[in-house]
């Protein structure tokens, strides 16, 4: 108890020095817990957006089915198994058609991706039931705001959809814009185009074929697929875990330096101390105090400016923690990027991102800065163990 009432005199008494070494060690404390809770919140957001609009549970894929090449699209189709088909029937999981085509919007060409889709689904949220409400002869299509500021569409519109059957010949008809949907998955918007998939297995002389079943989550994987490659979760988004993590890869360097800062600044606080504080560490010793105590009392006091960082962040930096992580970062528009839509550039991002944090990572953090300050105020601390009380008394530097 006496060195704490000690230690803490001495960092009341050091003034100024004192509050800049726990302003600059909060600075490191707030920042680490708000990138971190900001990467973390993007991770969460864009696997779950890719989850809700793509993935689902995960998927049952054709063998010859390559999301990267598109020219083995041709030949990624095939009746679903028995055990697949009866997911689709009892509404579990639901097929998707792939073909490459050639749309003519405005009197121009565009290669797009042709999906086909059931209407009615519910397993992927995104709306395929502005298909189903479309009576009149052209092919109904749904299309993204990407794509649809791309192409100069609008709903409504009507532009000739050709493509290629599966004996291989070229046909062509014109298509519809039903809807233009709002999604933040660019995977399922940017040149691709969305029609009911009994009305393309028609037009490919496909009937009852997919390139890929994605079933509901929660459902267990089968135990046999005839052939079909079984694709989980896991599988599907680690093209976007893998972006995230290379990203996140330079948090690090910026984390070493705002630590180096705090360290820096308590570890020359501390030396200058030691020296300026010779004949009071030299009375100390001289009244009984041993050597590990007074090294005790310096180490503590450099424990107290990690504590009171704490407390420091949280009351300057709480508020901002709260609203990042309830009311959200607009990123876009503090880039001034407000007015562009992140599909546009290949991103799964929202206009505002909620950070994400958890008790883990407040008490690591913790513990990370408190760990490192110990350490810096006990190494210059060392130097009182070669002390002589009469020695320091006179003042005799080290």
């Amino acid at each position: 108890m006496l060195i704490l009432k000690l230690a803490y005199k001495n960092l009341v008494g050091a003034g100024v020095r004192t509050w800049l070494n726990v302003f600059v060690t909060a600075i490191s404390f707030f920042l680490i817990i708000f990138m971190t809770g900001l990467y973390q919140g993007m991770e969460e957001h864009s696997l779950q957006i890719l989850i809700d609009t793509e993935i689902a549970g995960g998927a049952y894929w054709h063998p010859d089915y390559d999301p990267a090449d598109p020219i083995a699209l041709e030949d990624a189709h095939g009746t679903p198994p028995s055990p697949v088909a009866a997911l689709i029937e009892d509404g579990q999981a639901v097929p998707v058609l792939i073909s490459q085509a050639a749309i003519y919007p405005n009197g121009r060409i565009r290669p797009v991706i042709m999906k086909g889709i059931i209407p009615g689904q519910t397993i992927l949220d995104f709306p395929s039931s502005t298909l189903a409400g479309y009576e009149g002869s052209d092919i109904p299509v749904l299309i993204g705001a990407g794509m649809a500021k791309s192409s100069n569409l609008k709903a409504g519109d009507t532009f000739i959809i050709r493509w290629l059957d599966a004996n291989k010949t070229y046909d062509a008809q014109e298509g519809i814009v039903v809807a233009v949907m709002e999604t933040e998955n660019f995977q399922i918007d940017l040149g691709q185009i969305w029609i009911p998939i009994e009305r393309m297995q028609q037009m490919l002389s496909m009937p009852g074929e997919a390139s890929y079943v994605t079933y509901a989550q929660g459902l267990d994987a089968l135990a046999e697929t005839d052939g079909w490659i079984l694709r989980d979760a896991a599988y599907l988004n680690r093209h976007m875990v893998a972006a995230i993590d290379a990203d996140r890869q330079a948090a690090p360097i910026l984390y070493a330096i705002l630590l180096a800062l705090a360290a820096m600044g308590i570890f020359n606080s501390q030396v200058l101390t030691i020296f300026r504080r010779q004949k009071e560490i030299g009375t100390l010793m001289a009244l009984g105090m041993t050597r590990p105590k007074v090294v005790g009392l310096f180490t503590t006091e450099g424990g107290m400016n990690a504590f009171l960082a704490l407390i420091m962040t949280i009351i300057l930096g709480g508020p901002v923690l709260y609203w990042s992580a309830t009311t959200g970062i607009p990123l876009l528009e503090m880039y001034g990027m407000g007015d562009v839509d992140a599909a546009e550039m290949g991103f799964i991002m929202a206009g505002r991102i909620i950070s994400v944090y958890s008790v883990g990572l407040f008490v690591t953090t913790t513990i990370l800065v408190s760990m490192i300050v110990l350490i810096v105020s006990y190494l210059p601390a060392r130097r009182i163990a070669k002390m002589k009380p009469t020695d320091a008394l006179r003042g005799k530097v080290y």
